[in-house]
């Protein structure tokens, strides 16, 4: 049987994301994107289109490795300003009944106690829908906002694997099964004794019961986003999802055993981690019209913005090259596997500044494709066929219309294909990636270790 294909639309709230310029398109709304209205629309569009979710970009910082400053990407609207994605979620939950939404926090950053006590929230409020995709932060510009040095690579995923630790606690063995007993004729509402203090010692510690009774989902379903050795590790140890952006598929197959390796090493499933990859979709009636619409995206994009962009991304300042010149693979603290995905594994493919300057298909980068329907859904096929991966992150490209295009014309022709839904099925995020599971994380999961059993009095133990 074909495996049927997930989607995410692929979003921050910032201008432009990962095609610079493009909110200056005249059919474009990505000026609203700090109106309540544009998070809205964009929430009905997708549950219309049966998206399985909203996936949340952030970033604490500024890309300001291009020439040393952030100017370039101040005048192209280049993930800067951004405001807090978290903030729009419960708006869009009520405004839906089954998209989900996954949001981007910080594990470097953040304090755990605080963010654990959010996601709780969301958790409550999108009754189940909610999702983390865990990052540990790559930016210089944002170790100094936030006061603190920079952290090299494989450090940063020791440090989260710590936070890890604290959060589970929190999550998982804080609050026993039914302790919020809200019983209105003994006017008690939490049982004291089924609640219990979280105490840890170290670089995390806190002395605290978690502050919210268990939501519907306790921890809220996992992405990560590390595509490096030491970031598959970690991915296979937490992630329930993984989200790449490679366009070579050859190298989409080896991430994608690669995830599947390590969660097997982490002692799970070979299928408990879904993989998505980046790709971007211009899709129309015909072929011609959707290369027109192709012509007009590059006339639009900000060439110096989204060179400025990845600049960010790779930690190499690419002002220093000639328009014509091949980019170099130089080892940096920022993401790694992007530079590889552009470099090393992009299956022979020579990958010159001209061409991270224009809207086009880029060997390295994420996926690209322009067509029909027909044209459209091929090659989204092939891309899961041949690589193994559960589905795509839609990139933004002139918005609503691009989102548009994909949910009238290219899920129909794929559900006619057998590989989409036709309906939402129920339950919360988790039950809908893992339809045979429960709204937990499963028992093979690193997290079942914090709970605490039913038939202990004072709880079973964390590791």
């Amino acid at each position: 049987m074909s495996k049927e294909i997930l989607t995410n639309a692929f979003y921050m709230a910032t201008p432009s994301q990962s095609w610079t310029g493009l909110w200056s398109h005249p059919e474009s709304d990505a000026m609203s994107y700090n109106k309540l209205d544009f998070w809205l629309d964009l929430a009905r569009t997708a549950e219309r289109g049966l998206i399985d979710g909203i996936f949340l970009a952030d970033g604490l910082g500024i890309h300001d490795v291009y020439q040393g400053s952030p100017d370039a990407i101040m005048r192209s609207g280049g993930m800067f300003p951004v405001n807090d994605p978290m903030m729009v979620i419960p708006a869009m939950a009520a405004a839906t009944s089954n998209l989900c939404f996954g949001v981007t926090a910080n594990s470097s950053y953040e304090p755990p106690y605080l963010l654990a006590r959010r996601f709780s929230t969301l958790d409550h409020l999108t009754e189940g829908r909610v999702s983390w995709n865990v990052v540990t932060g790559f930016q210089p510009s944002a170790a100094r906002a936030m006061g603190v040095e920079p952290v090299p690579h494989d450090q940063r995923y020791d440090v989260a694997e710590e936070y890890m630790d604290l959060m589970y606690r929190l999550w998982e063995q804080s609050w026993e099964d039914g302790a919020a007993v809200r019983d209105r004729d003994r006017r008690v509402f939490t049982d004291p004794a089924r609640v219990h203090r979280v105490k840890t010692e170290g670089r995390y510690a806190c002395e605290a019961f978690h502050p919210c009774e268990p939501s519907p989902q306790r921890t809220p379903f996992i992405y990560s986003a590390g595509g490096s050795a030491r970031g598959m590790r970690f991915a296979g140890t937490h992630a329930e999802a993984a989200f790449m952006s490679v366009s070579d598929k050859g190298h989409a197959r080896r991430l994608v055993d690669g995830y599947r390796a390590a969660a097997v090493e982490a002692g799970r499933s070979a299928e408990s981690v879904k993989v998505f990859n980046a790709i971007t979709v211009v899709a129309a009636p015909t072929e011609a019209e959707a290369r027109e619409i192709e012509a007009q995206c590059r006339e639009y994009s900000d060439g110096e913005g989204n060179l400025a962009m990845l600049s960010g991304f790779i930690g190499q300042d690419l002002s220093r090259y000639g328009w014509d010149d091949p980019i170099e693979h130089v080892e940096s603290d920022a993401m790694q596997s992007v530079l590889d995905a552009m470099t090393r594994a992009n299956g022979g493919r020579t990958v010159r500044i001209r061409d991270i300057a224009s809207f086009s298909g880029l060997a390295g980068s994420e996926a690209y494709v322009v067509g029909s329907p027909a044209q459209v859904c091929d090659e989204l096929e092939s891309w899961v066929d041949e690589t193994g991966i559960d589905g795509f992150n839609l990139l933004r490209t002139v918005e609503p219309g691009g989102l548009r295009a994909f949910t009238e014309l290219v899920v129909p022709e794929l559900q006619r294909r057998g590989r989409y839904k036709t309906e939402y099925r129920p339950g919360s995020f988790r039950e809908k990636m893992f339809p045979h599971g429960g709204p937990h994380l499963p028992a093979d999961h690193i997290a079942s270790r914090y709970r605490r059993s039913p038939a202990a009095v004072g709880g079973a133990v964390a590791p």
